[in-house]
């Protein structure tokens, strides 16, 4: 299986770079990442392990059968321009994979950039196991740009750890003013009950600022390390939780598509207009017990249904027409897709899981 990967996000110059090259312990090395107070990192850049220094271009990563990024091409070649891998034989690299990206700058626009950036960063978080997102304490700018990251990690919670970096650099008083003013600015764009762990430090080789939480810091950056060193430990774990996580909601999906299906076929008569027919239901799905009727199968969560409004442009994309129901799915040898997957999600993936724990061989 692959290496874990590591993302990290963030505003322009907050430490994103400086915080690998201190994690890795590059800096004053031929290795170190370039970073400076301006907008620095314009590639996507994968720190690796390798048995001497090496730089790699985007164009031979993607071309590399033996390395998982051939899908990358799907971005164009001015992406791959601004993708880059980096070779360094170090311990920490045997066991995971950090990936730096560009900064993101607000009111700029993603067309500037000369390929999908938003696209690109959905393709690396949805691989990553662990998500740093880094701010800089002294310039908080919460701003659109921000907000559609958030958007994209929705999902994602539990892999992302949020990073308060150059913390020294404030007095104890406004650190916490920030830190306070960071979550009020974040709270609408991380709707979930449990908050995502945030780590106050400063992560470069530097001696912390006198007067300040030098402790504190401290004991954050061996948190962090922990937390990275589980990550690593349990990549498996977490892999199939996640797997039969997202079964549970495509079981869902499916069932709740399978139901709009039903509803329409049985509204429909030989004189009706279809399109008129769905756009009732799919306008008002309350009134035809969808969501309802799904709350009433096995295991299935009123916290885990989708929103409403996004079936409106679900279907607006997928016609309604293009689905068979589920009930139709079925073979004499393959059996039923619906089955299937209800017997990964409540037998298969938790046997696997505990063959791991008790430490079988899965």
């Amino acid at each position: 299986t692959s290496k874990p990967m590591v993302l990290f996000l963030g505003p322009w110059s907050v430490g994103k770079s400086s915080m690998i090259n201190y994690l890795l312990g590059l800096d004053n090395t031929p290795y170190q990442l370039y970073t400076g107070a301006e907008p620095t990192t314009s590639e996507f850049t994968v720190i690796m392990h390798g048995p001497k220094l090496k730089t790699i271009e985007g164009i031979v990563m993607a071309a590399d059968s033996a390395r998982s990024f051939s899908p990358l091409e799907k971005f164009g070649q001015n992406f791959l321009e601004k993708l880059i891998g980096i070779e360094v034989p170090h311990k920490l690299l045997e066991r995971v994979t950090f990936v730096d990206t560009p900064g993101i700058i607000e009111n700029r626009k993603q067309q500037e950039r000369g390929y999908p950036f938003n696209d690109v960063c959905q393709w690396f978080i949805d691989r990553a196991d662990l998500i740093f997102v880094v701010f800089d304490p002294t310039k908080l700018d919460v701003g659109l740009e921000l907000e559609m990251l958030f958007r994209q990690l929705k999902g994602r919670e539990s892999q992302i750890r949020i990073i308060l970096n150059k913390a020294d650099s404030l007095a104890t008083q406004e650190l916490m003013r920030v830190y306070g003013a960071l979550f009020w600015s974040l709270a609408p764009l991380i709707n979930v009950t449990e908050p995502p762990r945030v780590y106050v430090s400063s992560f470069w080789p530097h001696d912390y600022h006198p007067e300040t939480h030098r402790d504190l810091f401290l004991k954050e950056e061996i948190s962090l390390l922990e937390d990275l060193n589980q990550v690593i430990e349990n990549r498996m774990e977490n892999k199939i939780a996640f797997i039969r996580q997202h079964a549970i909601r495509v079981r869902i999906h499916a069932l709740l598509v399978d139901r709009y299906l039903q509803t329409y076929k049985d509204k429909m008569t030989f004189f009706s207009d279809g399109e008129l027919v769905f756009r009732d239901i799919v306008e008002d799905p309350d009134r035809f017990f969808i969501f309802k009727s799904i709350l009433a199968k096995t295991n299935v969560s009123k916290f885990d249904l989708p929103n409403r409004e996004a079936y409106k442009d679900f279907f607006g994309i997928n016609p309604i027409t293009s689905f068979k129901l589920l009930s139709q799915q079925c073979s004499y040898m393959g059996g039923c897709f619906l089955e299937k997957i209800e017997k990964a999600i409540t037998r298969e993936l938790p046997d696997l899981l505990g063959s791991i724990g008790l430490g079988k061989k899965p």
